[in-house]
């Protein structure tokens, strides 16, 4: 794995690299407090493996990647092309976890000459609501403290996110909290002032609209993860039959990290076939 960085729309971006496949993959974290490339680092040489050349990069406020000035969800979605402008990268398979799938699926809308094909992972925003149920005001990468976290602080959010917390080691601790103070708690803020102010959400949601997307699709949910995810899964699977969809067992938010070697096998396999 090589860590590199490269000047995106002005920002310097850092990203991490493995592989020397034709193929590009572009990994995209999520938007909660603490998120970055490192989140991917575990998975990367297993899907180099399948033949791809996979790439994850600290989007803008995130990791080691520069603030920007725009803080929207809509300029990270566009940015992703722009990194694959800057890398010579025509067109890529996508991963999205939690946030990053809508980013990935309304990219495909957008631009569907660039995403060959789609893996999203634990996006809730692309399930449907359960009947009756409450709910959250709270967006998807709003999770976080409303003042820079403690080193427990952040061990609290990885410890909701995962099923195994044994897998949190010192040294993701580290990393993890990191990421999440000094700029990228700033940009936090910023991130999520600009959701409170943002524009009015979209007519026709994008679970609704899934059928209408040009590129093949893996869904991939933990049967744990938060905001009954398994049963919304199993309604959006009755919805869209032909869903290439899985609910992974004992397994929450950060799939990649407690389903790794699931994820890295239906993943790898869908992106190489």
């Amino acid at each position: 794995m090589v860590e590199q960085f490269i000047e995106v729309d002005g920002l310097r971006t850092r990203y991490l690299e493995e592989g020397e496949g034709q193929q590009p993959v572009l990994l995209l974290h999520g938007a909660s407090l603490g998120s970055s490339a490192d989140v991917w680092k575990r998975n990367l040489e297993p899907l180099a493996g399948y033949g791809l050349r996979v790439i994850a990069f600290d989007q803008p406020g995130f990791g080691g990647t520069d603030n920007p000035e725009d803080y929207s969800v809509a300029y990270r979605r566009r940015f992703i092309l722009q990194f694959m402008d800057a890398l010579g990268i025509r067109k890529a398979h996508l991963v999205g976890h939690s946030q990053a799938g809508a980013m990935a699926v309304g990219l495909a809308f957008e631009q569907p000459d660039r995403i060959s094909r789609i893996v999203v992972m634990a996006t809730g925003s692309l399930l449907p609501p359960l009947e009756n149920a409450k709910q959250s005001g709270a967006r998807e990468g709003e999770e976080g403290t409303a003042t820079e976290p403690t080193f427990q602080d952040t061990r609290a959010l990885l410890e909701h996110n995962l099923f195994n917390h044994s897998l949190i080691t010192h040294a993701e601790m580290q990393t993890r909290h990191r990421m999440s103070t000094g700029k990228n708690f700033q940009a936090f803020l910023e991130r999520s002032h600009a959701a409170q102010t943002g524009g009015a959400k979209e007519a026709v949601p994008l679970w609704q609209r899934l059928d209408q997307v040009g590129v093949p699709m893996l869904f991939i949910y933990g049967k744990q993860d938060r905001g009954s995810a398994a049963e919304r899964a199993a309604l959006l699977k009755h919805r869209y039959p032909r869903l290439n969809l899985h609910v992974i067992d004992r397994c929450k938010h950060l799939v990649q990290w407690d389903a790794a070697s699931q994820f890295e096998t239906l993943g790898g396999r869908f992106l190489s076939s």
